[in-house]
């Protein structure tokens, strides 16, 4: 994998336990150990350098990653970094971190599904798993929530779409295997929103901020955690799910930030 020209090379593995990856058959899949994972595949693939770039729990994946291999990662896009809000700038907020605290706390109200799968994915797991139709409703709610799309992932995904993402889940059975990554991890990310400058990073970092996600940290909370944050971006439209929302722009954000990085460098891009 050699980046030509403007064109990389992508590798997409997908999540333990999700899609049409492995399901693990014991615990300890968490965020790091799927660093780990990623790591190895990206060093049997031949690669010396490489990038990583992901939302969601790709987000925690991919620094993780920058944690673990740093002298092989040339860069993380991460959308958006994950850090607390920093307590040292309550005295003088920006209108973008006030919203930004509003949002996290609008999101707190709406968590109950986290609770559940980080203390009891089995137990909605079999339900997930029996029922298309719950399965549907679990997920279409939170397209409907967090996407950029005034409640109506339909207007956006269309009907096929949106079926495409049920599915997946369906199909394979993977609705209670991908629930079990927050039982894994959820304290890993619980320190990150509520402690500055957990797990610091010192790779090179981009930071993609889309208006409607959330959360939707502010630059100098993220310096407190990522020392070489190279590449910030607040982008007017978009959600929690921009590979999906608005692929044309998280492209381009894509492509732009590892034409910096790969200045002295050659990665390929891991994205999670």
């Amino acid at each position: 994998m050699r980046a030509l020209g403007d064109a990389f090379h992508v590798v997409v593995p997908a999540l333990p336990g999700y899609g049409f990856s492995d399901k693990p058959a014991a615990a300890g899949w968490g965020v790091e150990r799927i660093a780990g994972a990623w790591a190895a595949l990206m060093a049997r693939l031949g690669h010396e350098r490489y990038g990583a770039a992901g939302g969601d729990w790709g987000t925690s994946v991919s620094a993780c990653l920058g944690r673990l291999d740093p002298g092989h990662v040339a860069g993380l896009l991460l959308v958006p970094p994950l850090v607390a809000p920093d307590p040292a700038t309550f005295g003088d907020l920006t209108a973008q971190e006030r919203a930004g605290l509003a949002a996290i706390e609008r999101g707190e109200r709406d968590s109950g599904y986290s609770l559940v799968h980080s203390t009891r994915p089995q137990t909605v797991g079999y339900g997930l798993v029996d029922s298309p139709a719950g399965l549907c409703a679990w997920i279409v709610e939170k397209l409907a929530a967090w996407m950029d799309c005034d409640g109506d992932p339909e207007a956006v995904l269309g009907r096929d779409g949106i079926l495409d993402i049920v599915s997946m889940y369906w199909l394979t059975a993977t609705a209670a295997l991908a629930a079990r990554l927050y039982w894994e991890s959820w304290p890993h990310v619980h320190e990150l929103f509520t402690t500055p400058g957990a797990f610091p990073v010192d790779v090179p970092v981009g930071g993609l901020v889309f208006k409607h996600d959330n959360p939707r940290p502010s630059r100098r909370w993220a310096e407190r955690r990522f020392s070489d944050l190279r590449w910030w971006r607040e982008l007017d439209r978009g959600g929690h799910f921009p590979a999906l929302e608005c692929p044309e722009v998280f492209v381009q954000e894509l492509r732009a930030f590892f034409r910096l990085v790969r200045q002295s460098t050659t990665p390929g891009v891991a994205r999670a």
